[in-house]
């Protein structure tokens, strides 16, 4: 099971770039947090989730 943003799925062995483009994150907008540290967007597609991986993905929200 891997926690992303605080939901449990079963997505073990997908990779993190298609998962993104696959959930409707757009990867040049967010950042990626996976098990404390943060994965470089030229590395996303390198990147295979893991059973009891930790991600957080992080959109920026302007305000004033």
């Amino acid at each position: 099971m891997v926690k992303i943003n605080g939901e449990e799925k079963e997505i073990a062995g997908k990779n993190l770039l298609e998962f993104l483009k696959e959930t409707g994150f757009e990867p040049e907008r967010v950042v990626v947090e996976r098990n404390l540290m943060i994965i470089p967007k030229d590395k996303l597609g390198n990147v295979t989730i893991q059973d009891e991986d930790v991600i957080e993905v992080l959109r920026f929200v302007g305000g004033g």
